[in-house]
C-alpha cells in the first residue's frame, strides 16, 4: 500500500486553519487531526470506509501528515504499532465503523503492554442508529475496555458545543498518554452526511471563538509537565558497594542503553543485556549468558552475587528469569520510565519510575575493577554454539544472521526471538532491535516490521531485517501487500519448520496425535507463491553460504523473502543437544 506524502519536516509551514469546510462533520474532524499535527503527530495510518470519510478527507488535505494505507485494519493497527516504536512519537490510526474497530484489539492490547503510543480516531454511527438494526453498527464506546490511557466517546459534530470542547479534549488526551504512555481512543459518531455536497460551506462563525489559534501554529491549550528526575535513593552507597549485576532488558533507545552499559562497566558489575536492550551486541554484554546458564561453574560465579540492578524489562531469556526468580538477592532494584509494575515473581524491593540516564545522573559511581570471571566460564557455551551452528539449520542461520546483520532488525516472537537472544555475536550489530514482546503474539508481525522500517530517519536508505516463523507469517499474510511499497530494502527471513516446532520444547504430553495435531499443527505449505503474490523476490537457500549470499544481495536493494525451510524436529534437538554438550564441558 502506498505512502500518501512525505513527512512533514519540523518546519513545515502551518496554513491559517481553514474556514471552508464539507460538512460539520469535517469541521471537528480537521480542528482534532490539525490539534494532533500541532502536539507533534506526523503520521497517519489509514483504512477505507465510508463513515470515516470525514476524517479521512481531513487527513488527505493536511500538507503536514504522512499517510500510510492498508486494506485490513488488524495489519492497519500493527503498522501504526511499528511507526510509533520506530519513530518514538504518537501515531494516528483512523477506521470505519463496526467490526473494523474490533480488528485493532491486538494492536492494542500491544501497545498497552509496551508504552507505544497510539491515537485511536474509529469512526461510528450517531447514538439514533446504536442498537437498532443499522448496518455496519455496533456498541463501540468503551471497546478497547481498560486498555486506553485516556478514551472518549464524542458526541456527533453540533454548532451548539464550542470548537475549543474538540481542542482540548485532544490536549488533554495526549497530556495523559505523555505521563503514562499508550493508546489513546476517540470514539466519533458521525451522522450523514459523509461526504461533500456540490458547494463547501463557510464555518467562519462557528470557528472564530478560536481567535489566534485559527492562524497559529501552537496546540490551543497545553498541559505542562515538568521531566521526569529520579531521586536519589539513601541506600546507593550500600547497594554499589556489594557484588551486583546489571541486566538490561527493553530498551528502546540506544543512548539510554549506552548508559546502563557504561554504569555496568564503572561498578565493575557483569552486564547481562537481553536481545531488546539496544545493547545485546555491546562489547562489554556477557553474549552468550543464556546458554552459558546450562553451565554449572557459570551460575555458581554468577550465584556469588548479592544484588541486581535491571534497566528494562519483559526478559526474553526463560533461564535468566528463572535464575534472577530463585536466588536470593539481598536488594533488587529496577529502573523503567513505564508506569507498570514489570515483576512477574514479585522479587523486587526497590521500583524507580525514571529512565537510566537520570538514574545515573542522580547516583554518582567511582571505577572499580570486576568482581567476577564470568566472561572467561562463558568461553564454554561460545565454543559449544560455534560447533553447534556450522551447518545449516535454524540455529546455524541464526548464528550467521547475528554476524550479518545491517541496519535495523525486527524479531517475531515464539522461536525466533530466543534464538536471536541465546546465539549473539558481539561486533557491529543492527542500529537498532524492535520486538512485540507485551503481548508476546504471533499476529501482525510483518505489519509492525513494515511500519518499524518505514519510520527510519527521512533520507536514510537503511535496510530492516525481519525474522520471523512460518505460522506468524501465516497469520499476516495478508500485511505482505505493504513491503512491495517499501521506502528502504526490507529483508524477510521466514523460518518454516512446518509449524509451531516450539512445542517440542514444551512438556506437551505426545501420546497419541496431540502434539503434532493439536499443538503443531503441520501445514505443508511454502512462500515461494505467496512471494510471487505479492511482487517480491524470492530465495530459498540450502547452505549457510548460500543464505550469507543471498542476504547480502538482498540488504542492497527492494524487498525479498528467503525462506528457510528446515524439519520440523531439527531445532528442539539442536538445542537439547547444544545444553547437554555445555552442561558436560
Amino acid at each position: 500500500m502506498p505512502t500518501r506524502k512525505e513527512p512533514a519536516s519540523e518546519e513545515f509551514a502551518c496554513p491559517p486553519f481553514s474556514s471552508q469546510h464539507a460538512t460539520f462533520n469535517h469541521v471537528w474532524s480537521s480542528l482534532l487531526l490539525e490539534e494532533l499535527f500541532r502536539l507533534g503527530v506526523r503520521d497517519i495510518a489509514l483504512a477505507p470506509g465510508s463513515r470515516s470519510a470525514p476524517l479521512t478527507m481531513a487527513a488527505a488535505a493536511h500538507q503536514g501528515f504522512r499517510c500510510h494505507l492498508h486494506f485490513d485494519e488488524r495489519g492497519l493497527g500493527f503498522m501504526a504499532l511499528g511507526l510509533a516504536k520506530g519513530s518514538n512519537r504518537p501515531v494516528a490510526v483512523i477506521m470505519t465503523s463496526g467490526t473494523a474497530v474490533a480488528n485493532l484489539w491486538p494492536a492494542v492490547a500491544e501497545a498497552q503492554l509496551t508504552g507505544v503510543p497510539l491515537i485511536i480516531l474509529s469512526a461510528d454511527r450517531p447514538p439514533e442508529l446504536i442498537d437498532n438494526g443499522a448496518n455496519q453498527a455496533i456498541d463501540q464506546q468503551g471497546i478497547f475496555g481498560h486498555y486506553p490511557v485516556y478514551q472518549q466517546n464524542l458526541p456527533s459534530p453540533t454548532p451548539t458545543i464550542p470548537a475549543a470542547f474538540v481542542l482540548s479534549s485532544v490536549d488533554q488526551a495526549l497530556a495523559r498518554q505523555t505521563l503514562t504512555p499508550g493508546v489513546v481512543h476517540f470514539n466519533c459518531m458521525y451522522p450523514e452526511p459523509l461526504y461533500p455536497g456540490e458547494h463547501y460551506q463557510d464555518f467562519s462563525d462557528y470557528l472564530a471563538p478560536l481567535g489566534d489559534w485559527l492562524g497559529s501554529r501552537k496546540p490551543w491549550s497545553p498541559w505542562q509537565q515538568s521531566e521526569a528526575t529520579c531521586p536519589p535513593q539513601a541506600q546507593w552507597e550500600t547497594f554499589r558497594q556489594q557484588r551486583g549485576i546489571v541486566v538490561a532488558g527493553r530498551i528502546t533507545d540506544p543512548k539510554q542503553a549506552q548508559t546502563a552499559a557504561a554504569l555496568a562497566e564503572q561498578l565493575g558489575w557483569p552486564l547481562l543485556a537481553d536481545l531488546q536492550s539496544q545493547i545485546r551486541f555491546d562489547s562489554r554484554n556477557l553474549i552468550h549468558m543464556d546458554m552459558a546458564l546450562n553451565d554449572p561453574e557459570f551460575v555458581a560465579e554468577l550465584g556469588r552475587a548479592d544484588v541486581l540492578l535491571q534497566f528494562g524489562a519483559r526478559l526474553v531469556s526463560k533461564r535468566l528469569g528463572q535464575f534472577i526468580k530463585h536466588h536470593s538477592w539481598q536488594d533488587y532494584w529496577l529502573v523503567d520510565p513505564q508506569p507498570a509494575r514489570l515483576d512477574p515473581d514479585y522479587r523486587l524491593r526497590n521500583r524507580l519510575l525514571c529512565c537510566a540516564s537520570a538514574f545515573v545522573a542522580a547516583h554518582p559511581v567511582t571505577t572499580r575493577a570486576p568482581w567476577h570471571t564470568l566472561a572467561e566460564l562463558q568461553h564454554n557455551a561460545s565454543q559449544q554454539i560455534a560447533a553447534a551452528c556450522n551447518r545449516f539449520s535454524e540455529l546455524g542461520v541464526c548464528h550467521r544472521l547475528n554476524r550479518l546483520i545491517e541496519g535495523q532488525l525486527f524479531v517475531g516472537n515464539s522461536m525466533p526471538a530466543r534464538l536471536m537472544d541465546m546465539l549473539g555475536e558481539t561486533g557491529k550489530g543492527p542500529s537498532r532491535v524492535m520486538t512485540n514482546r507485551g503481548a508476546s503474539g504471533i499476529d501482525g508481525l510483518i505489519a509492525t516490521a513494515y511500519g518499524f522500517a518505514q519510520s527510519a530517519r527521512p533520507g536514510s536508505d537503511e535496510p530492516t531485517t525481519l525474522l520471523l516463523g512460518d505460522l506468524s507469517a501465516l497469520h499476516d499474510l495478508n500485511s505482505l501487500a505493504l513491503l512491495g511499497k517499501a521506502s528502504r530494502p526490507l529483508v524477510v527471513i521466514l523460518l518454516n519448520n512446518d509449524g509451531g516446532s516450539i512445542f517440542r520444547m514444551l512438556p506437551v504430553p505426545t501420546e497419541g496425535e496431540l502434539l503434532e495435531s493439536y499443538y503443531r499443527l503441520p501445514h505443508g505449505l511454502s512462500f515461494e507463491h505467496a512471494a510471487a503474490m505479492f511482487g517480491l523476490a524470492y530465495r530459498a537457500p540450502t547452505t549457510l553460504a548460500e543464505f550469507e549470499r543471498d542476504y547480502r544481495a538482498a540488504l542492497q536493494h527492494g524487498v525479498t523473502l528467503i525462506e528457510i525451510r528446515v524439519p520440523s524436529e531439527q531445532v528442539a534437538d539442536d538445542l537439547k543437544a547444544l545444553g547437554a554438550a555445555i552442561r558436560e564441558r
